[in-house]
């Protein structure tokens, strides 16, 4: 195993209004972070691919818990997201071997998802934070569901470790209003971006 977890977290975030009119139903996003060793902290590795299977068995077992927090339903998810914060031993690249193995594996426990999923790493002390950005997981240009979602763990990382971050969301934002954005019946008019 070259990824061992010390601890999950998982944040929940229930709004019923931001505003205008509450809603009945809240709008749920969320977010997990595992933090696992790094073992690639102290040397530069030129080949960082093994990494690829064991982090895409943790994606998609970090994916399938939040979904269950989320609600248990995978087919009322809408929109996802992935990042990585890097301990202060590793370097960028390290975050950089979450993005596909971490989204693939998300997309297994979602059992869906076209859009590419938007991500965003850092190399950072204990206690940092990421806001992690969250887009429609059919279509990445669907207005209403562009927003993120901050995440961090108090002890973590230390300096040889790393917080691997899934989110996903059931909706878009709030009494999303966004002038001039895309929906997703515009897919298929031919001047929309691809």
């Amino acid at each position: 195993m070259l990824f061992a977890v010390r601890k999950i977290l998982i944040c929940v975030d229930e709004t019923y209004f931001d505003r205008g009119a509450t809603q009945e139903t809240p709008a749920l996003k969320g977010a997990i972070a595992a933090v696992v060793s790094n073992p690639y902290v102290g040397a530069y590795v030129e080949d960082l691919s093994p990494a690829g299977d064991e982090l895409g068995a943790l994606g998609e077992g970090l994916g399938s818990r939040l979904i269950d927090y989320l609600g248990g339903d995978a087919s009322a998810i809408q929109s996802y997201g992935k990042g990585a914060i890097v301990g202060s031993g590793g370097e960028i690249e390290h975050g950089a071997m979450w993005h596909k193995p971490g989204g693939e594996g998300m997309r297994r426990a979602i059992g869906r998802g076209e859009a590419i999923v938007p991500s965003t790493k850092k190399v950072g002390p204990m206690g940092a934070r990421l806001d992690v950005p969250l887009t429609h997981l059919g279509w990445s240009y669907v207005a209403s569901h562009y927003d993120a979602i901050e995440m961090g763990v108090p002890d973590g990382p230390r300096p040889d470790e790393m917080v691997l971050i899934l989110a996903m969301a059931t909706g878009g934002r709030i009494n999303a209003r966004l002038a001039g954005g895309f929906t997703l019946a515009d897919r298929d008019r031919p001047d929309t971006p691809a």
